[in-house]
């Protein structure tokens, strides 16, 4: 009777293993920004990486628009089947979300794993008038100064603002589509400034023709990308680390075993030395976190756009 009873819990743990969730058909990711912007390159050298460990086919689905309202208020309303996931980044979505009226909160997703964590800078065309972050304030203190940002309230504009109150100067922001067009308006020298991240300038900024240079990073010490850029701190302005962080959530509703096949498949192919070796040759900082610990990031950075973002656009 032992023999029979101990035959039925083994047959009975067979179904529950094979019955583990995995994706049954391709996987939609979905990025809030155009094609060619920091967040869709980062998306798609991740994605092809993962196909190591994800048996199935993912498709990047650029939805851009508003900031980044469009793609995530798709995000949040796609059916919790783990066969739609999406990129956000940090602070933008947490910020948007707290204005008064926002088509989504941050307790509308759950998080996966966070992807890139990158440190913000300011910059200036390589040609500019300004060889240090001293002439630039001092020429922004006189008044009429522009800079590009990469939408109303998103990161890299509330960068901007960080910096210039910081600084005790106004200046007028200019808002674009994404990164990428945000760095052409200054390449164009359609604007005298921009902030945005390491990893967005780090190809614009060497070579024998650089076209940008970096005068300040945000950050309490030196950026190992660019050891001879001093900190706004080191000059009297925003003594903080201040950037952003570009990471895969899933729609409120999915299931945990849903989530924990993502964090496993992830975490493989972030720890892979091969894809550790790929995002270091792309410039890109990448930093491997959880879903507890993505989660913690998330309130934290809720907490900061209603505590202080907010604050900076009065």
């Amino acid at each position: 009777m032992k023999k029979v009873l101990l035959a039925m819990a083994v047959a009975m743990t067979v179904p529950m293993t094979a019955m583990a969730w995995e994706p049954t058909g391709d996987i939609n990711v979905i990025v809030a920004y155009k094609a060619g912007s920091g967040t869709d390159t980062g998306a798609r050298l991740l994605a092809t990486e993962a196909a190591k460990y994800i048996p199935k086919t993912i498709i990047i689905q650029n939805l851009p628009g508003a900031d980044g309202k469009i793609g995530w208020t798709k995000l949040v309303n796609s059916k919790p089947d783990g066969q739609t996931i999406g990129f956000i980044n940090l602070p933008t979505f947490t910020t948007l979300a707290a204005q008064p009226g926002a088509p989504f909160s941050s307790h509308d997703i759950v998080p996966i794993a966070n992807h890139l964590t990158e440190t913000g800078v300011v910059a200036v065309k390589a040609d500019s008038p300004y060889k240090t972050i001293e002439e630039l304030v001092a020429a922004a203190k006189k008044g009429n100064l522009k800079a590009s940002t990469n939408g109303v309230k998103a990161s890299n504009h509330t960068a901007a603002q960080l910096f210039s109150k910081s600084a005790g100067f106004n200046y007028k922001a200019v808002p674009y589509g994404g990164t990428a067009d945000q760095l052409l308006a200054l390449r164009q020298g359609e604007v005298d400034f921009t902030c945005a991240k390491v990893a967005d300038v780090a190809k614009l900024v060497k070579g024998d023709k650089p076209e940008l240079r970096v005068l300040a990073v945000f950050n309490t010490k030196r950026d190992a990308e660019l050891p001879n850029v001093p900190t706004l701190g080191e000059k009297g302005f925003y003594p903080e680390w201040y950037g952003s962080a570009r990471a895969l959530v899933a729609p409120k509703g999915t299931s945990p075993e849903i989530i924990a096949y993502y964090v496993d498949a992830f975490k493989k192919t972030m720890q892979d030395p091969a894809v550790v070796e790929a995002h270091k040759k792309a410039g890109m900082a990448l930093d491997f976190k959880d879903n507890k610990e993505l989660g913690s990031l998330i309130d934290a950075q809720d907490k900061f756009a209603r505590d202080v973002v907010n604050n900076l656009y009065k």
